[in-house]
C-alpha cells in the first residue's frame, strides 16, 4: 500500500496530457516570453514539448544561432535581425535543420555572409514564402541569381542594396514569379527596365515599394497594369513628374494604396491626370508635396473610396481644405501635421462632413484656435486619435470639450499645449485610452494626472516629458491604477524622486523607462526597477548624477532583458559597466561625459558586451582605444558614434520652452515666406 502511494505522488499529471493540449495551454503563454521559458524549466519532458513548439525564434547574439536551432527543430518564422554577424556556415546550418519548416528569415542588421550563403538558403529551403535582406550593402546581381533559386518566395526586401541593377532584378523576376510584395527603396541602380520586368513576369504583386529608385515615367504604365496591385510607393522618384501622368491611360489596378512623398515634381498639375486612373483608391499620402489648392483638392472628388489623406508639410489653402471637405466624405483617417496655411476657417468647414473621421493629426498648425477644436469635436465623435502637439493657440478652456464629446479616444497628444488640470480631468472621460502624450504641459499638476490615472486603466503608454508639476504622488497613483503601463517618459520632472520608481516597481509589463534629468532619483529608485519591471528593454537616466554602481548591479542581474541604455553624466566606474556588459540582450548604449572610466575599463566592458550594436562615445576616446580593439568591434557589427558635444549643465526649463517656442515660430514664419 505505501509502495503504491509512493508511485502514485511521483506521477507527473503532465504525462496525462497529449502534446496537442499542451501546445494549446502554450499558445496562452505568448504575452511574456518569460513565462515559456519558467515553463520549459519545470522538467525534461516540458522542456522537450516547449522546444517543438516554438515556431518563431529570434536569437540576440551571433554565437547563439546555432545552439538555438539545435534545440528548436520546428520553427517556421527566423529572426536575426538581432544577430548582425552571420556567416555563409550559418545559413548552411539553418538551411539544413529547417528545410521542411522555414516561412521566413530576417536578415536585415545581418551582415558577413554571401552569395554562397544565400544559394544555399534559397535551395534547400523550398518552402520559403518570406525573405528580408534590407542593408546587404554588398549584395550584388549575383546574389540576386541566388535568390532566383527560392521559386516560392512570396514577399522579399531588398532595402538599400545599392548595389543590385536591372539584370539582378530580371532574374529574381524570372526566377520568383509568386512574389506578392517587392522592396526596392534606395535600390539606386534599379530603373525603368528592371521594373518593367518585374511587372510583366510577377503578376501576383500586391505590394511594391520604388522609393528612391532612378525610375522614370516609362514604367508607370507597366506598374498600373498590374491587377491585384494594392500599395504602391513611390516616395521620393524624382523621375516621375506631371508629363508622365498626363500620359497614362486608365489602368485595370486595383490600387488601395499610394504614397508620392517627397515626388518634387509631381504637383497639382499632374495629380488629376493619376487620379482619374486609380479610382478604387483608399489611402492617398502626399506629404511634403508644395502646395495644396482648391483645384488639387478636387481632384479627390474622382477617388469616390479615400478614407486616409496625409498631406504632412504641406502648404495647404483655406479652398483646399474646404474642397477635400466637399469630395473626401468618408474619410477615417486625415493628417494635416506641421502644413502652413492651416485656419480655423478652412479646418472648420472640412470636419464638418466627417462623421466617420477616426483618426486627426494637426500637430503644429499653429494657426488653431478654440473654434477648430469645437468644431472637431461637434462633428467628429467617433476620434479613436487625435495628435495636435503645439498647437499654441488653443485656449486651456478648449481642451474640455474633448472630454465631453469625443468619448472613444485611444490616443491623445497634447504635447507643448496649455492644457491644465480642468481639461485633463475632462479627457479622463476617455476610459479606452492607451496612449497620452503631455510633455512640456506646465499648467498640469498632480490634480489632473491622479484623475487619469484613476479612470483611464488602459493606459499603455504616459508621456510628461518636461512636465514640471507632476510629482511623486500622481506617478503613484498611475501605477497602483493602471497595470498595462508600458512606456512612461518623465524626463526632466524636477520633482520626481526615487518614490516614484518605487511605485513603478509594480508595473510588471513596463519596458521603457526615461528621467533623464531627474536629478533627485538615485541607485535606489533604479535598483526597485530592476527588481520588479523584469520586461526592461529601454533605460534613459542621463543627467541622475546620484546614479552609481551600485545601482547598475541590480540592473546587471535582473533586468536581463536590457537592449537599450543611456548613462551619460552619470557617477559611474570601470565596475558599473563591466557588470551591465554581461547583459547578453544589450544591443545600445550611450555613454558620454562619465568621468569615473578609464579607457581599459571601457574597453574591457565593449569587448565583454558581445551583442553590442551601436556606442556612443565622446569624441576623445577615438585616439586612444587600439586600432585592433576598433576593427574587433566593428568586425562584430558594432558601430561607434563619437560626439564632440562639451559638458552642459542643467538648462532653466521655463527658459528652454521660451526659446523653443521662438524658433519653432521662426521657423514657421519662414516656411510662410
Amino acid at each position: 500500500m505505501v509502495k503504491k502511494l509512493k508511485v502514485d505522488c511521483e506521477l507527473n499529471p503532465f504525462d496525462l496530457l497529449s502534446e496537442e493540449i499542451i501546445f494549446d495551454i502554450l499558445d496562452y503563454l505568448d504575452d511574456n516570453p518569460l513565462d515559456k521559458k519558467s515553463f520549459s524549466l519545470v522538467c525534461r519532458a516540458l522542456h522537450t514539448v516547449e522546444s517543438r513548439h516554438r515556431k518563431v525564434l529570434k536569437p540576440l547574439r551571433s554565437e547563439l544561432v546555432i545552439r538555438s536551432i539545435n534545440r528548436y527543430p520546428s520553427v517556421a518564422r527566423l529572426d536575426l535581425s538581432s544577430c548582425p554577424r552571420i556567416s555563409d556556415d550559418s545559413l548552411a546550418a539553418i538551411s539544413n535543420a529547417y528545410k521542411s519548416c522555414l516561412r521566413s528569415i530576417d536578415l536585415s542588421r545581418s551582415r558577413f555572409f554571401s552569395n554562397a550563403g544565400i544559394s544555399n538558403l534559397a535551395v534547400n529551403c523550398r518552402f520559403l514564402v518570406e525573405l528580408d535582406l534590407s542593408n546587404a550593402t554588398e549584395l550584388t546581381d549575383s546574389g540576386a541569381a541566388a535568390i532566383s533559386k527560392a521559386s516560392n518566395l512570396e514577399k522579399l526586401w531588398l532595402a538599400r542594396c545599392k548595389l543590385i541593377t536591372d539584370i539582378g532584378i530580371a532574374r529574381i523576376a524570372i526566377g520568383c514569379r509568386k512574389l506578392r510584395l517587392i522592396n526596392l527603396t534606395w535600390c539606386l541602380g534599379v530603373g525603368d527596365l528592371g521594373v518593367d520586368l518585374v511587372a510583366v513576369k510577377c503578376k501576383q504583386i500586391r505590394s511594391l515599394d520604388l522609393s528612391y529608385t532612378t525610375i522614370t515615367n516609362k514604367c508607370l504604365p507597366s506598374i498600373l497594369q498590374l491587377q491585384y496591385l494594392e500599395d504602391l510607393t513611390l516616395m521620393g522618384c524624382l523621375g516621375i513628374d506631371d508629363e508622365g501622368l498626363a500620359t497614362l491611360e486608365k489602368g485595370r489596378t486595383s490600387l488601395k494604396t499610394l504614397n508620392l512623398t517627397n515626388c518634387e515634381y509631381v504637383t497639382l498639375w499632374g495629380l488629376p491626370y493619376l487620379t482619374s486612373r486609380v479610382a478604387c483608391l483608399s489611402h492617398l499620402n502626399l506629404t511634403n508635396e508644395s502646395i495644396v489648392t482648391e483645384a488639387i483638392a478636387n481632384s479627390l472628388q474622382n477617388l469616390p473610396k479615400l478614407q486616409s489623406i496625409k498631406l504632412d508639410g504641406c502648404h495647404v489653402t483655406c479652398y483646399g481644405l474646404e474642397a477635400i471637405g466637399n469630395c473626401c466624405i468618408l474619410l477615417k483617417e486625415l493628417s494635416l501635421s506641421k502644413c502652413s496655411g492651416v485656419t480655423d476657417k478652412g479646418l472648420s468647414f472640412l470636419v464638418k462632413k466627417q462623421k466617420e473621421l477616426r483618426k486627426l493629426d494637426i500637430t503644429c498648425c499653429r494657426k488653431i484656435t478654440q473654434i477648430s477644436v469645437d468644431n472637431v469635436t461637434k462633428s467628429c465623435t467617433s476620434l479613436t486619435s487625435l495628435k495636435m502637439e503645439s498647437c499654441h493657440l488653443i485656449s486651456k478652456e478648449a481642451f474640455t470639450l474633448i472630454g465631453e464629446r469625443c468619448h472613444h479616444l485611444e490616443e491623445i497628444d497634447l504635447t507643448d499645449t496649455e492644457v491644465d488640470d480642468a481639461g485633463l480631468m475632462s479627457i479622463t472621460r476617455c476610459t479606452e485610452l492607451s496612449s497620452l502624450r503631455l510633455g512640456i504641459c506646465y499648467n498640469l499638476t498632480d490634480n489632473g494626472l491622479v484623475q487619469v490615472g484613476k479612470l483611464c486603466r488602459k493606459l499603455v503608454e504616459l508621456d510628461l516629458y518636461r512636465s514640471m508639476g507632476i510629482t511623486d504622488l500622481s506617478i503613484a497613483t498611475v501605477a497602483s491604477c493602471c497595470p498595462k503601463l508600458e512606456m512612461i517618459n518623465l524626463a526632466y520632472c524636477k520633482d520626481i524622486t526615487d518614490t516614484s520608481l518605487v511605485s513603478l516597481s509594480r508595473c510588471s509589463r513596463l519596458s521603457v523607462v526615461e528621467i533623464r534629468g531627474c536629478s533627485s532619483i538615485s541607485s535606489v529608485g533604479i535598483s526597485t526597477i530592476a527588481l520588479g519591471c523584469k520586461r526592461l528593454t529601454v533605460l534613459d537616466v542621463k543627467k541622475c548624477y546620484n546614479i552609481d554602481d551600485v545601482g547598475l548591479l541590480p540592473l546587471a542581474n535582473f533586468s536581463r532583458s536590457l537592449k537599450q541604455v543611456n548613462l551619460s553624466y552619470c557617477s559611474i566606474t570601470d565596475v558599473g559597466l563591466l557588470a551591465l556588459a554581461n547583459i547578453a540582450c544589450l544591443q545600445s548604449m550611450t555613454i558620454l561625459h562619465l568621468n569615473g572610466l578609464s579607457v581599459d575599463g571601457l574597453v574591457a566592458a565593449l569587448l565583454a558586451c558581445s551583442g553590442l550594436r551601436k556606442v556612443k562615445l565622446h569624441a576623445s576616446f577615438k585616439s586612444l582605444f587600439p586600432q585592433p580593439f576598433l576593427e574587433h568591434m566593428e568586425s562584430r557589427g558594432c558601430v561607434f558614434q563619437w560626439r564632440d558635444k562639451p559638458f552642459q549643465d542643467d538648462v532653466d526649463p521655463w527658459g528652454w520652452r521660451h526659446t523653443a517656442r521662438m524658433n519653432a515660430n521662426i521657423m514657421y514664419l519662414l516656411d510662410e515666406v
